[in-house]
């Protein structure tokens, strides 16, 4: 067997391998909001116990909504782990009510994280931009997800968000944070650690299982992370257009550089003026393909390089086709891998 394919089983098993706990909690009701963060509380609760995800299959979190089970589940959990209201916007009045028994963990507000602004206009080099149609909103740009910085237990963090009127706004206005911080390794090791000591306050007699289920998940998060950089070392100057920007964590984690994206806000279809900006871009040379998503129509796609000439690719930052679990993680980021390199070569 050569290096890299003892490398690759090496840091395969590293995410199924977890401590052998003396005695699971069978009465620990544990929600996830979203696939890739059920994937990493899988990862920390091992065998002491299978968390729950509501957003199932292709859906998309920005548009979802629960249903009565799930109300009901929110209702009996000990602990809820979600992103925060620009991703999962249909969680912030339930949690607020039906889940205020719970102790709730917004992964944006925990100490440790690389957050970074989403980028401004359809393309990202500074070109001018007078259609702003679906970001003209939102102008204060949810700022209050720093005000506080480490609400780690975020027991009773839902009200201040609703004081700006951004309930059901997750439009992407200036100094806007990008909520998909799963995206960076980097993150994931802080998320791991957060989630392992948030298990253990629920449940002492497992602390230090949960630790050391959450260190050797960051130890193959660091060897996925190495295996996807070398595969992507190449692609560092090539152009690529998202259908929305939810990618420069994985992008500045890995080298790669997006040219500009369709849809400020994916809950939003972008006007005629910015579809012919978009088309005017992607005919650019180094533009190599336009990205697609699973959660969303991809007639917009079609339209934008219809002529042109220019392939789409699908990527998914939500593991859509993906079984839910604990390699899940891993799964998403080499076929986000797979995506960059089927766009760029």
């Amino acid at each position: 067997m050569d290096h890299t394919s003892r490398t690759v089983i090496l840091a395969t098993s590293a995410f199924l391998t977890f401590s052998n706990p003396a005695k699971a909690n069978d009465h620990l009701n544990v929600l996830a909001s979203i696939k890739p963060i059920h994937s990493l509380v899988s990862m920390v609760m091992g065998d002491l116990g299978t968390p729950e995800v509501l957003v199932k299959g292709a859906a998309s979190p920005h548009t979802y909504s629960l249903t009565p089970s799930q109300a009901q589940d929110l209702q009996n959990a000990d602990l809820i782990f979600w992103v925060g209201p620009d991703l999962e916007g249909f969680l912030q009045k339930p949690l607020a009510t039906i889940g205020e028994t719970a102790k709730r963990v917004q992964l944006t507000k925990i100490s440790g994280l690389d957050q970074l602004e989403f980028r401004e206009g359809g393309a990202f080099e500074g070109h001018g931009h007078d259609d702003h149609d679906e970001d003209d909103h939102d102008e204060d740009g949810h700022d209050d997800h720093d005000e506080d910085g480490h609400d780690d237990h975020d027991e009773d963090g839902h009200d201040d968000h609703d004081e700006d009127g951004h309930d059901d706004d997750h439009g992407h206005g200036a100094h806007s944070l990008d909520p998909h911080i799963w995206l960076s390794p980097k993150n994931t090791k802080v998320m791991l650690a957060h989630i392992a000591h948030m298990l253990g306050d629920l449940d002492p007699g497992n602390a230090a299982t949960y630790d050391a289920n959450a260190d050797a998940a960051a130890l193959a998060v660091d060897d996925l992370a190495s295996e996807i950089k070398t595969a992507l070392a190449p692609y560092g100057q090539e152009g690529f257009l998202l259908f929305h920007d939810a990618y420069q964590y994985f992008e500045n984690e890995f080298g790669l550089n997006a040219s500009g994206a369709i849809a400020i806000n994916p809950e939003v279809m972008p006007g005629a003026k910015r579809i012919a900006e978009i088309r005017e871009l992607i005919a650019r040379s180094d533009i190599k393909c336009v990205f697609s998503e699973p959660q969303f129509e991809s007639k917009i796609v079609n339209v934008v390089i219809e002529g042109t000439g220019k392939k789409s690719v699908v990527i998914d930052p939500l593991g859509a086709s993906l079984e839910p679990g604990k390699d899940l993680y891993r799964q998403l980021m080499m076929a986000m891998k797979t995506s960059f390199q089927q766009c760029l070569e």
